[in-house]
């Protein structure tokens, strides 16, 4: 018998939220098969919005130490603020080395330095996007032209869910600018591909950890009082679907509304943070105001990660972006990641999640490796790091290199394109068969680009 579709269904179904309910799980729900084994169940990307400067990070530069304060010696590119360019600048902060491997990280992050020995960092990253919007985009959906699917989206499409009860991408404070909701749409995808986003940037933790799952009917009432009255939102909404030739976009909603309605009934356990032992909650940060925020983040996308959700982002947003006070505001931003980042990549690892799972780190772009003002830095997406950590991909190792400066990516040159096809690999997708045919032509994550980068592959 054939499969009926989502529009038929909807048309015939008098039966409310149980054909739904089947519906949804024939749409969204249930793991689907890989083109081939995968390395990675699930990730873990913790978004560093503003972009973080590698030459203060995870690429140090003696070029830079030596000529400090001397006129820059090569072409520059696109920049925004050209009346405010000076002379080059070292690294701020000293770097030593850590591990067994010997990768070196600077001052600012301490704590991830002791998870040297897990870190694979990719210090030649390009990008195309110059200034924020067009970067964030890029970034997270591979364009920064067109609206189109955001890479969890992608990757839900192509593998399904594990959990019928959470989202299979969620979104942890995402920030409302610079492309907002766009970084996490499903776009022409099917809706019930798009992001879950918990709150956003511009709420206090207090406000996202109050209700993380927000209330779909009202609050108090038993649940089956509630379900009556979503299933009758649920009628009106059906009814102008049919009115509106099954308007898809009105239809994911319907899709959307019955996953939430489970959230609801059976996710908050996901989100009771509280059960975590002390040991843990301190292990995150959660005991200290300036780390607890982002603490509640990682915990979180610990908690989500370990209940099957495929992809989940944490962004500490929007901070990183330091034309000015670099110094100042880098010691500041720093120490309130770096701690619960390194609290994740030890905790994933005592559970044997690091094994399935990859941590992903790293902004929108880097930051030049001249002075902007007094201690500032312009926007770099020719040539900056990022890092991965766990499932697929070669321990405390350095990929790929920038030049004796530090603005171009000199060896191993890895587009944005490049690291959506290696990522879609790691999870056992084949980027260049994972599309989707929408208004005459097909298209994919990685669009006519990208290749897949075997160097950092453990």
């Amino acid at each position: 018998m054939q499969q009926p579709t989502r529009r038929a269904l909807l048309r015939l179904s008098a039966a409310g939220f149980g054909s739904l309910g089947l519906q949804s799980l024939w749409a969204a729900s249930g793991s689907r098969e890989p083109h081939f084994a995968p390395r990675v169940k699930r990730i873990i990307f913790l978004f560093m919005h503003g972009g973080p400067s590698s030459i203060d990070t995870f690429d140090p530069k003696p070029r830079l130490v030596k000529d400090h304060g001397k006129p820059v010696p090569f072409k520059r590119g696109l920049t925004f603020g050209e009346g405010a360019v000076r002379g080059l600048m070292k690294p701020l902060w000293e770097y030593k080395q850590y591990g067994q491997s010997g990768l070196p990280v600077s001052a600012l992050f301490p704590h991830v330095a002791e998870c040297a020995d897990d870190l694979c960092v990719i210090r030649s990253m390009v990008g195309d996007g110059v200034d924020h919007g067009a970067a964030l985009l890029q970034l997270h959906t591979g364009v920064f032209q067109f609206k189109r699917p955001s890479m969890g989206s992608w990757i839900l499409y192509g593998l399904g869910t594990e959990n019928q009860n959470l989202p299979g991408f969620i979104t942890i404070k995402p920030t409302l600018g610079h492309g907002g909701a766009n970084n996490f749409s499903s776009s022409f995808l099917p809706g019930e591909f798009q992001g879950t986003a918990i709150g956003n940037s511009g709420m206090k933790l207090e406000e996202v950890a109050k209700e993380p799952v927000p209330y779909l009917a009202s609050k108090g009432l038993p649940a089956e009082h509630q379900r009556y009255e979503l299933e009758m939102i649920q009628k009106m909404n059906r009814r102008h679907a049919s009115l509106n030739d099954h308007d898809p976009e009105l239809e994911a909603r319907i899709g959307a509304l019955e996953l939430a309605f489970r959230m609801q009934a059976e996710a908050p356990e996901a989100f009771e943070l509280e059960k975590e032992s002390e040991a843990t909650k301190k292990l995150y940060g959660l005991d200290d105001e300036t780390t607890r925020d982002f603490g509640w983040q990682c915990l979180l996308a610990r908690r989500l990660s370990e209940r099957g959700v495929r992809m989940v982002q944490a962004s500490h947003s929007y901070k990183w972006d330091q034309h000015s006070d670099l110094f100042k505001l880098h010691t500041k931003n720093a120490a309130e990641v770096d701690r619960p980042i390194a609290g994740l990549l030890k905790d994933l690892k005592d559970r044997g999640m690091l094994k399935e799972t990859l941590v992903i780190w790293g902004g929108e772009f880097g930051r030049t490796p001249w002075a902007q003002g007094a201690d500032g830095r312009d926007h770099n997406p020719y040539g900056y790091s990022m890092w991965m950590a766990g499932a697929g991909v070669k321990p405390g190792f350095i990929y790929g290199s920038t030049d004796e400066f530090g603005y171009h990516a000199a060896e191993n040159r890895m587009h944005i394109h490049d690291l959506h096809a290696t990522l879609l690999h790691l999870m056992g997708i084949d980027h260049l068969k994972l599309t989707y045919r929408y208004a005459g032509r097909d298209f994919r994550l990685t669009d006519v680009a990208g290749s897949v980068h075997k160097g950092i592959l453990a």
